[in-house]
C-alpha cells in the first residue's frame, strides 16, 4: 500500500489554482469545515495533497485526494518530454518526474499533484469554463493524458460565458474519458449522486465498490429524511401541547391592570418557549445535513410579529380560511364518531354530525385568534393556601401549527439546497415573496395532519402517529424535487 491510495477506489482532484477543486470536494463530501478542507480564493492555498475518505460505518468506500494546483504546467510538460525523449511520455516517465521534483525540484507543485496519480489514483480534472482556453491549460491536459489513468474532466460551471462552455467540452473530449458539468456552489443531492455515478463510466475495475457506495448514500439520504420527519413531528407536538402558567397573588387576582401585566409577561414567555423549541429543532436538522456555517434566523419577530387576524397573513402563510375550516370539520367529525361508537348507536350518528359542524365552526371563528389566556378558577394549592393561576396555551388558533409547519418546510428546502462548497456564513430566512407549501397539500393529507395536530393540543406527551410520519416523509421527498 502506498501513501495516497488504498483498497478503496481513489481519485485525485487536480487542476489549476482557483478552478474550484476544494469547492467540488466540499460539496461532494459534504464538508463545510475549514479545519478539514480549506476553501479559499487565495492562489496556491492547497500546498500539499490531502486524502479525504468517504466512509460508512467506519469503512472507507471511496477516497478523494485534494492536490496543489498547477503552477507551471508548460515548464513541467517540456521537462517531462525532455526526460522521455522520442515519442509520447508515459506513466513511467511521470513516475521518474515525481521522484526527481517532489522534494527539491523547481516544479514541486506539479510533482506533488501527480504523485497520487502515478501511485494508482484515477483523476478528476476541474476547470472553470468561464476562462479562455490557453496554452497552459493545453499543457495540463497533455500531462493528464500521459498518465493513462481513468480520468474525467469536470466543468465547474457557474452560468457565465456559455459560448466558452461548448468550446471547453469539445477540447476536453479528446483528452478525457468523460466530460461532465457540475456547479459546486449550487449542486444538490441528485447532482452529487449523478457525479458519483459518473465514476462508473471511467472506472470499470471498481464498479461493484462504487455501486455499493451509491446504494449506501441513497440509504443514508432516506434515513436523513426520516430523521427530519421525526424532528418535525416532535417540534410540532411540543409546540402545540405547551402551556405557560403563573400563580396570581391576591392583588393580581383583583386588580385588572396587574392581571393584564401578567398576561403580557406570560404571552412573551409563551412565544419565547416556542422559539426555543424551534431553535432546537433546526439545530438538529442542520446536524443531520452536516451544516456548520448555515444558521437559521430565529428572531422573536417571527412569533410576536405574526398577526393571525391579518388578511395578509392568511394570504401568505399556513392554510387558507376555507382549508382550515374543512380540516377542522373533519377533525371534529372524527371526535364525534368516537362518541357515536361509545354510545352503541344510541346517538344515531348525531355525534359525528354535530362534531363536524362544531369543529368547522370553531376553526372558522377561532381561525384568526391568538393563543387564548385563561384564568383557572380551580386554582392551585400551595402550603394549604388556594389561589388562582393564569395559563396560556395551547393556541386556540388552528392555523398556528400550520404556520409553524409551513415555516419548517421552507427551512428544510433551504437547508438541503445549501451547497457545502460555499464558505460564507448565511442565515436561512423566510422571504415575503416565498410561497407556502401547506396549501398545496392534498385535502386527504391536510385532514390527516390536522387530526394529529388537534390531538397534540389535548396532551402534554408527544403522540406519534405512523400515518402522519409517512406523510411528512413523503412531503420532504416532494420538496426535494422543487
Amino acid at each position: 500500500m502506498n501513501d495516497w491510495t488504498s483498497d478503496a477506489p481513489t481519485f485525485a482532484v487536480v487542476g489549476k489554482t482557483n478552478m474550484g477543486k476544494s469547492s467540488v470536494l466540499s460539496t461532494l463530501l459534504e464538508i463545510d469545515n475549514d479545519a478539514i478542507l480549506r476553501v479559499s480564493d487565495t492562489p496556491g492555498e492547497t500546498t500539499r495533497c490531502q486524502a479525504l475518505p468517504l466512509e460508512f460505518d467506519g469503512k472507507e468506500q471511496l477516497r478523494f485526494v485534494d492536490t496543489p494546483g498547477f503552477q507551471r504546467a508548460q515548464d513541467a510538460m517540456r521537462h517531462i518530454q525532455a526526460m522521455h525523449g522520442e515519442g509520447s511520455p508515459n506513466l513511467e516517465t511521470l513516475r521518474r518526474f515525481v521522484a526527481e521534483q517532489k522534494d527539491q525540484g523547481e516544479l514541486v507543485d506539479e510533482a506533488l499533484l501527480l504523485e497520487p496519480i502515478v501511485e494508482g489514483a484515477g483523476l478528476l480534472y476541474v476547470i472553470d469554463p468561464s476562462k479562455p482556453i490557453r496554452d497552459d491549460f493545453i499543457a495540463e491536459m497533455e500531462i493528464m493524458r500521459w498518465t493513462g489513468r481513468p480520468r474525467m474532466a469536470l466543468l465547474n460551471e457557474k452560468g457565465e460565458n456559455e459560448e466558452r462552455l461548448a468550446e471547453w467540452k469539445a477540447r476536453l473530449g479528446s483528452y478525457f474519458n468523460l466530460v461532465r458539468t457540475f456547479n459546486a456552489h449550487r449542486a444538490r443531492f441528485e447532482e452529487r449522486r449523478r457525479l458519483l455515478k459518473s465514476l462508473l463510466e471511467i472506472d470499470e475495475e471498481h464498479r461493484a465498490r462504487i455501486e455499493n457506495t451509491i446504494s449506501l448514500i441513497d440509504e443514508e439520504w432516506i434515513q436523513r429524511r426520516e430523521e427530519s420527519a421525526e424532528i418535525l413531528m416532535d417540534f410540532l407536538s411540543r409546540a402545540m401541547s405547551h402551556r405557560e402558567s403563573v400563580q396570581l397573588d391576591e392583588k393580581e387576582e383583583e386588580l385588572e391592570h396587574r392581571k393584564e401585566r401578567k398576561k403580557e409577561e406570560l404571552t412573551k414567555n409563551y412565544y419565547a418557549s416556542i422559539g426555543k423549541f424551534e431553535k432546537k429543532a433546526y439545530q438538529k436538522l442542520l446536524k443531520v445535513y452536516r451544516h456548520k456555517l448555515l444558521k437559521v434566523d430565529l428572531s422573536d419577530e417571527h412569533f410576536t410579529g405574526v398577526d393571525l387576524s391579518s388578511e395578509e397573513t392568511w394570504q401568505k402563510w399556513g392554510l387558507s380560511r376555507s382549508q382550515i375550516t374543512i380540516a377542522g370539520g373533519v377533525a371534529g367529525g372524527v371526535a364525534g364518531a368516537a362518541v357515536d361508537l361509545g354510545s352503541a348507536g344510541l346517538t344515531h350518528g348525531l355525534g359525528t354530525l354535530f362534531g363536524a359542524l362544531g369543529g368547522a365552526a370553531g376553526a372558522f371563528f377561532k381561525g384568526d385568534s391568538l393563543p387564548e389566556l385563561k384564568v383557572d378558577a380551580g386554582g392551585v394549592s400551595l402550603a394549604g393556601q388556594s389561589s388562582k393561576a393564569l395559563y396560556v396555551g395551547p393556541p386556540e388558533n388552528d392555523n398556528f401549527a400550520w404556520i409553524l409547519l409551513d415555516r419548517f418546510l421552507h427551512h428544510y428546502r433551504e437547508i438541503i439546497s445549501r451547497s457545502h462548497g460555499r464558505r460564507d456564513e448565511a442565515l436561512v430566512e423566510r422571504q415575503e415573496k416565498d410561497a407556502g407549501f401547506v396549501r398545496g397539500l392534498t385535502r386527504d393529507r391536510r385532514n390527516k395532519i390536522h387530526r394529529w395536530i388537534s390531538q397534540q393540543t389535548k396532551t402534554e406527551e408527544a403522540n406519534f402517529d405512523a400515518g402522519v410520519f409517512h406523510e411528512m416523509v413523503e412531503i420532504f421527498r416532494e420538496i426535494e424535487k422543487t
